[in-house]
């Protein structure tokens, strides 16, 4: 029996989530195990935490966060960048 590459998808069900779910299960192989775990639950919340997943649809292939889906997520300085914190005049 030969490997299988586990492919994890996070997702909420949002129409961003649900095309992200499409192109994953279009473009995977038959050696490909897919899961889509929801974020509304406490377990895939807790793993997505462990994988330092920041935003969602993220895709986690073979235990390591796709290089498309990282590097994202709510940071300070693009928030201050966009005058958050600063009183209107």
């Amino acid at each position: 029996m030969s490997a299988k590459r586990k492919i994890e998808i996070f997702s909420a069900g949002c129409p961003v989530c649900e095309e992200t779910i499409a192109l994953v299960n279009r473009i995977a192989c038959p050696a490909c195990e897919v899961e889509i775990l929801d974020m509304r639950r406490p377990e895939a919340a807790s793993k997505a935490k462990r994988y330092d997943i920041r935003s969602i649809p993220a895709v986690v292939v073979d235990g390591k966060l796709a290089g498309c889906c990282a590097d994202r997520g709510v940071e300070e300085t693009p928030l201050r960048a966009a005058s958050v914190g600063v009183p209107l005049p």
